[in-house]
């Protein structure tokens, strides 16, 4: 149940990130390979799951072959590196 009201949360912020973004708002985190979040989840990526690392969560995202692990920051600011 966490879990999911997690994710549900988690795709709420990176939709409004994903509207920022395209508007010429504020950017959706900072990126360790150029992607954030919001970029990903937009890009057709799934949020596959979400575990808490300390006070921080890190979010796991995959489309086909391809993984992400993101970490969030701050509640608006977020790191994305592919999983290799």
């Amino acid at each position: 149940m966490r879990m999911t009201v997690l994710a549900m949360a988690v795709l709420a912020l990176s939709t409004g990130a994903v509207y920022a973004q395209a508007s010429g708002g504020a950017s959706f985190g900072d990126s360790t390979s150029g992607q954030t979040l919001g970029k990903l989840v937009a890009d057709g990526y799934e949020i596959k799951a979400a575990v808490p690392n300390g006070a921080k969560y890190v979010v796991f995202l995959q489309k086909e072959n391809k993984a992400y692990a993101c970490e969030f920051v701050t509640l608006s600011s977020s790191r994305c590196g592919e999983i290799r």
